[in-house]
């Protein structure tokens, strides 16, 4: 590892830190209160209740014409499809409770995205002149099949003849349910222009790691204006977006499921939230979306809305409306290209053909190590060359003396003689970084690694905890993570490697090897696939130099070197690259720069 190499890495090490201790944000110093909505829903760290129906002379007083929808008696319809487990409740309409058939929590408990413990829906609006929920009420339920889909349908006709349907429209496979509503004169008596959708979600943990799980939990959304955003991931503290313009659709995202609501128009506007208690283990984030649904899509045929209830997957979400790959994040170009377009379709290939997900990690960085295999020998190259020459650099040194800018001419100076470019090595490294950065957002967001176990780690889409601590280390956590502890141990070795062939002395060597240090503490909380990723890519490094090695004749270096130093003093110093020319006239204009500061300090003295 060269000087540029290593000041690069130290760059990227100190940004990492950076991010990860300034951009998380303090925790509170109290616990948030219950979220209130308004139909009188309240969401507590243990239940959402639903509020107490009023006395019948009440009912007839506020609810007028719909005083015979107000109480009644609740039935359920059970729906069960190839993914999923339905639970549909004739009182309000709604969904009351909905399970994902193929995905178990970690307690391998059924996971379900809702519950009546957990989700409150309501869709409030003016009904002759006074505030109710449609949700609220009782509806009648007719249940048929329509090819092989299920459409379930709840209505209520009023004795004027007014009449409101909702119809979930259930297909045998997939993760996305219908939704219509429509009416039938019942709009005439709604006052205002829109209907209030409401929803609102205690998010409980189903991963491993609870601190993951709440940084990778938001609100995401797509708005006619501006596109795909979402709220910060990382807040600890009360997150609000109000929308002023027109909103396709929102997402209730946790780390690896989404819970989306779609609108095949769109909504007029609305306000989502998230808020979090960080010492209530119990809930990971609390999720309140607020929507607005015109009144006139009742009767003109505009109220079709679809929810997706499923897996957080990149092969399964891309089409489901516009921006909504971007659920899971690729990272930023161009690692976001290396990943749609090179990373991920092997991946997927290879999931397609092997069960074992530690295997195919193995199989995914030999064929990454192939494909980048003319870098890895360039960069090897150019360290054999500096490790040829390091002998006389160091004599430049000694020579010189400490004027560090005299010996940086003097070394530029060799360089130009024997041919050699001194940033040749960084180069391959540099292209290689992509790749490095894409694997960083690979294995955290595939949903595929969750639950897979792979020799001690019973998980690969969370870290794998060899030792747990008595206390709690900053970036460390309270574990210890023996794949990113093998990754740091094998980066440690190679770091050694490459200061055998590097001319690096001093401060920037000791500093090489802080770096993975640094990586031990920044990955200990990653996906366990990712360090296992990095530990076998150092594995295959050490072989690949091995390879290398046995073709790379560091006598034969020395004597091209040697041919070409005489052949460019004959020829009165040798034809200087464009690099090479502009690198020593920077440097010479940096050094009289220095003198004449030094100038100009003497005679203010004088």
């Amino acid at each position: 590892m060269d000087r540029n190499s290593a000041i690069g890495l130290t760059l990227i090490a100190v940004l990492l830190l950076g991010y990860f201790y300034f951009f998380s944000p303090a925790p509170q110093p109290e616990a948030q209160k219950p979220v209130t909505i308004d139909s009188g829903v309240k969401a507590t760290p243990d239940v959402i209740q639903q509020a107490v129906p009023p006395s019948d002379s009440a009912v007839v007083a506020t609810y007028g014409d719909l005083s015979s929808t107000v109480k009644g008696v609740e039935s359920t319809i059970q729906i069960e499809t190839e993914d999923l487990k339905i639970t549909l409740s004739n009182k309000g309409g709604v969904i009351k409770e909905l399970e994902l058939k193929n995905y178990k929590t970690y307690q391998q408990l059924p996971l379900k995205l809702i519950t009546p413990a957990s989700n409150a829906f309501n869709l409030n609006t003016n009904f002759q002149g006074k505030e109710i929920d449609l949700y609220g009420l009782f509806y009648q339920a007719d249940q048929r099949k329509n090819g092989d889909t299920t459409e379930v349908t709840f209505s209520i006709k009023l004795d004027n003849g007014a009449a409101l349907s909702q119809t979930y429209k259930i297909p045998p496979v997939g993760y996305e349910i219908g939704y219509q509503l429509r009416s039938s004169g019942f709009d005439q008596l709604l006052t205002g222009d829109n209907l209030t959708f409401q929803w609102t979600n205690v998010l409980r943990p189903v991963e491993k790691d609870l601190t993951d799980t709440r940084e990778h939990t938001t609100i995401s959304y797509y708005s006619a204006a501006d596109g795909f955003d979402e709220l910060s991931q990382r807040s600890k503290d009360q997150e609000t977006e109000a929308f002023a313009t027109p909103v396709k659709w929102v997402t209730i995202k946790e780390k690896f499921f989404l819970s989306s609501i779609i609108a095949k128009e769109n909504f007029s506007g609305g306000e989502v939230e998230t808020s979090m208690n960080e010492s209530d283990s119990s809930v990971v984030k609390r999720a309140n979306v607020k929507l607005f649904i015109p009144k006139n899509y009742l009767t003109s045929g505009k109220g079709n809305f679809r929810f997706y209830f499923g897996p957080n997957d990149y092969k399964k979400i891309g089409k489901v409306a516009d921006d909504f790959g971007k659920n899971v994040y690729l990272g930023w170009p161009p690692v976001y290209w290396v990943n749609k377009f090179v990373i991920f379709p092997v991946f997927y290939f290879l999931t397609q053909y092997i069960t074992n997900f530690g295997l195919i990690i193995i199989i995914l960085v030999i064929l990454l190590k192939l494909v980048l295999f003319p870098l890895s020998y360039k960069s090897y190259l150019s360290m054999a060359k500096m490790k040829v020459l390091k002998p006389q650099l160091d004599e430049i040194k000694e020579r010189v003396g400490e004027d560090a800018t005299k010996v940086q001419q003097e070394q530029m100076k060799l360089y130009s003689q024997v041919g050699v470019n001194p940033i040749s090595g960084c180069i391959p490294v540099v292209l290689q970084m992509p790749i490095l950065f894409a694997m960083f957002y690979l294995f955290p967001a595939s949903i595929e690694l969750r639950q897979e176990h792979f020799l001690w780690a019973e998980d690969l889409s969370t870290y794998d905890s060899i030792i747990m601590l008595p206390f709690t280390l900053p970036f460390l956590g309270s574990h210890i993570s023996l794949f990113t502890l093998l990754m740091t141990i094998s980066t440690l070795i190679y770091t050694w490697q490459n200061n055998q062939l590097s001319s690096v002395q001093g401060p920037m060597k000791s500093m090489s090897y802080i770096m993975p240090v640094i990586f031990l503490f920044v990955l200990n909380r990653f996906s366990a696939g990712l360090t296992f990723y990095y530990f076998v890519s150092n594995l295959v490094t050490f072989a690949q130099q091995a390879i290398i090695k046995r073709f790379v004749d560091e006598d034969r270096i020395k004597s091209i070197m040697e041919e070409n130093k005489k052949k460019n003093a004959a020829n009165g110093g040798g034809k200087k690259s464009k690099f090479m020319s502009k690198l020593e006239d920077a440097m010479k204009a940096s050094e009289e720069a220095r003198k004449k500061s030094g100038e100009e300090r003497k005679k203010r003295k004088k």
